[in-house]
């Protein structure tokens, strides 16, 4: 993290990195708690996902595994989704994560604008997420403020894709909690469960883009203050 001891950086980093803690907790809380509840169907995670596939006309969707815990997610390339150990077991948890990821598979197939967005900066992003803070760095470090500028605004593309994230996650879980519910794999409050872990994994999210908004406030609000200092 740059400027770890400068007390203006803390200021801004402090209030990302305590949502952050927050909200992983939460979501493995959530996430173990439902883990231990089993579907009433007596569904497991890699059934749900064969079963979701069939009644949303998601036929081209394949499923392949992963490995780890939570590390569920869907490739637009290969237009699979990848279940991780963690997700392939009898219980409720592992059924909404399934089925948040067939969320995304949907939006793919239906061309949802943000999903197709976030795609199309990723390449960008990739870059910027480290090129940015280190052009930052060494434009501070050479008194060059176009460089620190342009470090600046590569960072901002990481900022971008964190907030273009917000809707495409909180879409495919909308869509999973509906899928669920019409295919009736779950039900009652199991259907509240299911939301509970979708509703806390989303704060994983919002935790990231706040993150990335105030490192980019902190980098412009320095830039600008050293600007100030010079006139």
């Amino acid at each position: 993290m740059p400027f770890l001891f400068d007390p203006l950086y803390l200021v801004f980093a402090l209030p990302g990195l305590l949502l952050a803690m927050w909200a992983q907790l939460k979501v493995r809380g959530a996430f173990s708690r439902y883990a231990q509840v089993p579907t009433s169907r007596g569904v497991s995670g890699l059934d749900a996902a064969k079963l979701l596939i069939r009644h949303n006309n998601l036929g081209h969707v394949g499923i392949q595994g992963t490995p780890g815990e939570l590390t569920d997610h869907y490739d637009p390339r290969t237009r699979s989704i990848y279940l991780s150990d963690s997700s392939v077991h009898n219980s409720v948890a592992s059924v909404a994560i399934v089925a948040h990821e067939l969320g995304h598979a949907e939006q793919d197939a239906q061309g949802y604008a943000p999903l197709k967005l976030r795609g199309a900066i990723v390449p960008a992003v990739t870059v910027g997420a480290w090129v940015g803070p280190v052009l930052f760095m060494v434009g501070l470090l050479f008194q060059s403020m176009q460089l620190a500028w342009l470090g600046v605004i590569a960072f901002a593309l990481t900022a971008a894709f964190t907030l273009v994230t917000l809707p495409v996650e909180f879409d495919a879980s909308r869509r999973a909690l509906r899928m669920l519910q019409s295919s009736y794999i779950l039900v009652g409050e199991e259907l509240n469960g299911a939301k509970k872990v979708l509703d806390a994994a989303a704060w994983t999210y919002v935790a990231a883009a706040l993150q990335s908004i105030l490192t980019l406030l902190y980098y412009v609000t320095l830039l600008t203050g050293m600007r100030r200092s010079e006139e």
